[in-house]
């Protein structure tokens, strides 16, 4: 997606020191470019809209409108095209950042990782990839899934998925990348992300970390249950 060209970034936080340190991190890099700085989450959805970068780097605790709210309109873009919403944190086992997951964002960085961490992730998020493992984001999800609701009849969608296709998105669910699954099922990794293109259409959903948190939520998957 981003191969050829710069990869365009908007910084939304709220904590000036942090805000520049991310913008200078950011835009040191030959291949990232800052294309707007904003202090709360109105600003990210109006320069977001204006700017269409390919990556948001959006706080949750800001002034005005959070940012889950803002990743939620965000996220709601045309499919294919709307950004890509990486969540900044001080905890990951954090109510907020599983909010947000569920608003739409890919995933979730540290502020205090390592700034080759975060680099990485701002890449790995435009080019579509797993910004972050299921195996990372399942304790978050089942931290705060209630455990003490009665899993509801499988969802109707989960029948238009192939046996092949139901089985990539079990093993994604598990945590599994698409080398691991490629082994397991014994083809091709380009065979995988084929037909994990096709469960993420078929089920709605923007990306893996989707499927994990929709497994959940659908009682696919019981919170201490590993595979």
């Amino acid at each position: 997606m981003t191969s050829g060209r710069r990869i365009t970034v908007l910084v939304a936080d709220d904590q000036a020191m942090v805000r520049a340190g991310l913008v200078a991190l950011v835009g040191g890099q030959p291949d990232l470019t800052v294309v707007a700085e904003v202090a709360n989450g109105a600003d990210a959805v109006a320069r977001t809209r204006e700017t269409a970068p390919d990556v948001v780097l959006m706080d949750i605790r800001m002034p005005v409108m959070d940012g889950i709210e803002a990743t939620r309109r965000i996220a709601t873009g045309p499919p294919g095209r709307a950004p890509h919403v990486v969540i900044l944190t001080t905890y990951d086992l954090d109510e907020y950042v599983y909010d947000a997951l569920r608003a739409g964002a890919c995933g979730f960085l540290l502020k205090h990782a390592m700034p080759e961490e975060l680099l990485l992730g701002v890449r790995s998020a435009a080019n579509g990839g797993a910004l972050i493992s299921p195996a990372v984001t399942r304790p978050l999800i089942e931290a705060f899934t209630d455990r003490t609701r009665v899993p509801a009849r499988p969802p109707a969608a989960l029948a238009r998925l192939s046996a092949r296709e139901r089985e990539v998105f079990d093993l994604v669910v598990a945590g599994r990348t698409n080398t691991e699954i490629a082994r397991a099922l014994f083809i091709a990794e380009t065979t995988v992300k084929t037909h994990l293109a096709h469960v993420l259409d078929k089920l709605g959903l923007r990306d893996r970390v989707h499927a994990v948190v929709y497994a959940y939520e659908n009682g696919l998957v019981r919170p201490g249950a590993h595979g």
